[in-house]
């Protein structure tokens, strides 16, 4: 079938579930908490096809729901049921007004659903068995996303993040977007590429594969100049996601082109690399348990001084609310009583926050803080302080309260909320650059913080995205699987050429 889209524009649909979830985080990601976006909503969140964009007039754009959470816990299956059934009928009514030509698949990789294996890749084939096999479907996700055997034959085209940080995020949506408009200028029969996958038996968080350091540096320096050999589309390094314990939960290199052996080839010697590597992965910052990092950072002259409280880092999939680096801070005099300014944010809980509200402020509160979700090892913190400055508005935390204590200043909020911009800060009153400490539930800094870092540390703290990956226990993950085993130096990285999504899907050879 053939577009009649005018000026013979490529007629492409957009639809998609976003979510970084860890399946040892005991929540729930709801379908509020994906914040899904229908018709004209879905194309104002990309500014290259929204009004006026680069892209807006390079196809008739068919927005059917999105959906984008912060990272956190798994999806309820009636949840991700609703949403499935909401976006599949909005594609069928859609293919019955008029054939698309193409499709773009918004995924972050790593979303988990429970009682389900592979979501992402449960989604795309229910998209694709509705769209056709005609249809090409485009992808550009994150690079801790998983991609399984059943997800790269179900979607045509595959990109993802080449920086942790992601600082390229918009850069990838966009290249996934402007890799299908280019095949689809193609005709018919030549608009697929061929897929050369490599599962690599690396499974590392991603506080150990920033792209600010080596080995990470180099292995991703090497994707660019692959994907401009000529008869090479794309070429991408999934690094994976550590905190899912699922089958599908590893390293992927993937190379996409015409040219099969030279495919082959380059995605081989990209995933023998990365693998030759594994030992080489190292933290982004130095690390210590929390009273190490703290005793170091209140000796240093440097300032601020930043502390990432790794273990409960909402955008990787923390709960947002385990409470003991809280009472870890608040029962160390040197950050209550002394001359130490020093910032904490944040810690999840409604029922605080709505009691800090009710308060005022200034009024002295005493409330128990944390640990309802994901209790940890101690559970809720009780919090004697005054209520230094109330927010309302964000919409992620909904309402947020600095509780200070001493000169320990908690952000406290309604909702999980992470902090990684000056503006979350100013808005709450607080001058993180200004400060002495200003500790975050966060991994590596994302781009602001890190740009008003004297120096900084990361604590190695408990929760639902821990770094220490043995001491979670993972029991699904395909093995063996480096780190969690180490007698192994010879796994199979050979390319298998992946079925087109109009052909039977088989089995990885």
């Amino acid at each position: 079938m053939t577009s009649t889209a005018p000026a013979d524009r490529p007629r492409i649909a957009i639809c998609g579930l976003s979510l970084e979830a860890s399946t040892f985080n005991p929540g729930a990601t709801t379908i509020a908490d994906f914040h899904p976006r229908r018709g004209a909503e879905v194309l104002d969140q990309r500014p290259f096809w929204g009004a006026g964009g680069a892209l807006a007039d390079a196809a008739d754009w068919v927005p059917v729901l999105t959906g984008r959470s912060i990272p956190g816990a798994p999806v309820p299956a009636a949840d991700y049921a609703s949403l499935k059934a909401e976006i599949l009928d909005g594609l069928r009514a859609a293919v019955a007004e008029t054939p698309l030509d193409g499709l773009v698949f918004d995924i972050h990789g790593a979303m988990n659903v429970v009682g389900m294996d592979d979501a992402e890749g449960d989604l795309a084939v229910a998209v694709r068995e509705v769209v056709g096999p005609d249809v090409i479907m485009s992808t550009g996700m994150d690079l801790h996303g998983n991609v399984s055997w059943r997800l790269a034959h179900a979607l045509d085209l595959l990109t993802c993040y080449r920086m942790a940080p992601h600082e390229d995020a918009l850069e990838t949506k966009e290249r996934a977007v402007r890799n299908l408009i280019d095949r689809l200028a193609l005709p018919p029969e030549q608009r697929r590429p061929l897929k050369a996958w490599v599962p690599v038996p690396i499974l590392l968080p991603g506080e150990k594969t920033s792209t600010r350091l080596e080995p990470a540096t180099s292995l991703y320096a090497r994707v660019p100049r692959i994907e401009a050999l000529d008869g090479v589309l794309d070429a991408a390094i999934w690094i994976g996601y550590a905190w899912g314990d699922e089958p599908r939960n590893c390293c992927v290199v993937m190379v996409t082109g015409d040219d099969q052996e030279l495919i082959t080839r380059e995605a081989e010697q990209l995933a023998r690399a990365v693998w030759d590597a594994r030992d080489e992965f190292q933290f982004v910052a130095p690390t210590g348990s929390l009273a190490e990092v703290l005793d170091i950072a209140l000796a240093s002259d440097a300032r601020p001084y930043l502390i990432s409280d790794s273990g409960d880092n909402p955008t990787a999939g923390g709960t947002g609310d385990v409470s003991w680096t809280l009472g870890e801070l608040i029962a160390d005099p040197r950050l209550t009583d002394g001359d130490v300014t020093t910032i904490f944010a944040s810690v999840h809980d409604r029922q605080a926050t709505d009691a800090c509200v009710a308060a005022g402020v200034g009024a002295e509160v005493t409330v128990p803080v944390g640990g309802i979700v994901d209790p940890g090892p101690r559970g809720p913190v009780e919090v004697t302080g005054r209520v230094a400055h109330i927010a309302e508005g964000d919409p992620d935390a909904e309402v947020e309260v600095v509780l200070a204590v001493g000169r320990l200043q908690v952000i406290i909020t309604r909702n999980r909320k992470p902090y990684h911009r000056m503006a979350d800060f100013e808005r709450n009153g607080l001058d993180a650059p200004h400060a002495d400490l200003v500790i975050v539930k966060i991994g590596y800094l994302e781009p602001e913080l890190y740009a008003i870092a004297a120096d900084w540390m990361m604590a190695l703290t408990p929760g639902s995205v821990d770094q220490d990956l043995l001491r979670l226990g993972h029991t699904r993950i395909s093995r063996p699987m480096f780190p969690f085993d180490t007698g192994f130096t010879d796994p199979d990285l050979h390319a298998r050429i992946v079925p087109m999504a109009d052909q039977p899907v088989g089995q990885p050879g």
